[in-house]
C-alpha cells in the first residue's frame, strides 16, 4: 500500500514526460528548410572560397608592400655608398 502511494503521483509525471519526448524526437531530426540539399552545400562552399580568396589577396598585398618597400631601401642604401665611394675614388686619382 505505501509503495503504491508513491508511484501515484509519479505516473502522471513520467506519462507527461514521454509523450512531450515522443512527440518532438521527430521535430529535432528533421533538417531546416533552408540548410539542407545540395544548393545549401554549393553555397557554403562558394562563401567559404570567397573568404579564403579575399584573406590570401590582403596577404599578397602586404607581403608585396613590404618587399617592395625593402627593396627601395636597399636600392638607396647602396646608390649611396656607392656615390660616396666614387667621389673618393675621384678625388684620390686627382691627388
Amino acid at each position: 500500500m505505501l509503495l503504491c502511494m508513491r508511484v501515484k503521483p509519479q505516473l502522471p509525471a513520467l506519462f507527461l514526460g514521454a509523450a512531450l519526448m515522443l512527440g518532438l524526437a521527430p521535430a529535432w531530426s528533421q533538417p531546416r528548410a533552408d540548410e539542407s540539399g545540395a544548393k545549401q552545400d554549393a553555397k557554403v562552399v562558394g562563401h567559404d572560397t570567397k573568404k579564403v580568396a579575399a584573406k590570401t589577396g590582403n596577404g599578397v598585398k602586404k607581403g608585396t608592400g613590404k618587399a617592395y618597400g625593402a627593396t627601395k631601401k636597399g636600392t638607396r642604401k647602396i646608390f649611396h655608398k656607392t656615390k660616396t665611394t666614387t667621389k673618393g675614388a675621384v678625388e684620390g686619382a686627382k691627388q
